[in-house]
């Protein structure tokens, strides 16, 4: 198999984008990132811990319900060491951000508590959401927000300007564009952020991308394989596999071969969608 290929986003507005969340972090209490739980490190964009310096900081592990459950709770317990509150959502069906006020008001309680001893009592709280585009902030904001105002799409860069929406008179939320970065310093978040559809196809060779997603559920998830595509050997070239995948599917041309094309785009559609099982394709702590 071939070493990682070189995925770049090519963002044009990254700087403007980056001036707009620091122009408003002076109004803002908190910053509540959103994140894929399934990479919560290629999700992140390395550059935002500098961006938002010391305002107080919490993580939304979103599409939990696609992510391996232990693995979830490991990166939970790793943010927790670093005093950073993390909570794992599913912001489609809106599981766990029942969680979502308590955890900015814990975030918060100093903050509150020297309002309630100014005789502020009420005075709303402002939280920042940020996240790399296909993370599902607008999604987050939509269910948070009781509204459909945010646009959702599952294409990158879809949110143009910053927005506000009153959550309750306690809360308030301002969504942010997708923080992209120029450069992927490493070949290998490139690639995550490909297998999850953060990355558009178009840009990627989808067979090399395909074998590459196999390559590691053969080595992390195997049995999940076993059981989706009812294959016995798991131990030989990827390409092969993908071969014995779409054959198995009937994905046939001319002359008996797989269309290996075909086969790839569904093997990435059924893992996107959760159809090969629940999968962390990083562990906690793991640098990218």
């Amino acid at each position: 198999m071939s070493d990682a290929q070189n995925i770049q986003w090519f963002p044009g507005h990254m700087t403007r984008t980056r001036r707009q969340i620091e122009a408003q972090l002076k109004i803002i209490d908190a910053v509540a990132e959103i994140v894929d739980a399934r990479i919560p490190v290629s999700s992140r964009n390395p550059d935002l811990a500098g961006i938002i310096a010391d305002k107080p900081h919490l993580i939304l592990l979103n599409k939990c319900d696609m992510a391996d459950e232990k693995a979830t709770a490991e990166w939970i317990s790793y943010y927790a060491k670093q005093k950073i509150p993390a909570i794992a959502v599913d912001c489609r069906s809106g599981k766990g951000l029942s969680n979502f006020k308590d955890a900015v008001k814990n975030l918060l309680s100093d903050k509150l508590r020297g309002y309630a001893e100014k005789g502020m009592v009420g005075k709303p709280l402002r939280v920042m959401t940020v996240g790399i585009p296909n993370v599902g902030k607008s999604s987050f904001i939509n269910r948070i927000a009781g509204n459909s105002r945010a646009k959702v799409e599952n294409r990158p860069g879809v949110t143009r300007g910053n927005q506000w929406f009153t959550v309750d008179r306690q809360l308030e939320l301002l969504d942010t564009p997708g923080v992209l970065w120029p450069k992927f310093e490493d070949k290998i978040v490139g690639e995550r952020l490909a297998f999850t559809g953060a990355v558009s196809d178009r840009v990627v060779d989808v067979e090399w991308l395909a074998m590459r997603l196999l390559e590691i559920l053969a080595r992390d998830y195997p049995q999940m394989l076993v059981s989706r595509y009812g294959i016995d050997e798991l131990d030989e070239d990827s390409y092969e596999l993908l071969c014995r995948i779409g054959k198995k599917r009937g994905m046939v041309i001319r002359g008996g071969e797989t269309d290996t094309e075909r086969a790839a785009n569904m093997v990435l559609e059924e893992y996107r969608n959760c159809k090969i099982g629940r999968i962390t394709l990083e562990r906690a702590g793991e640098n990218a």
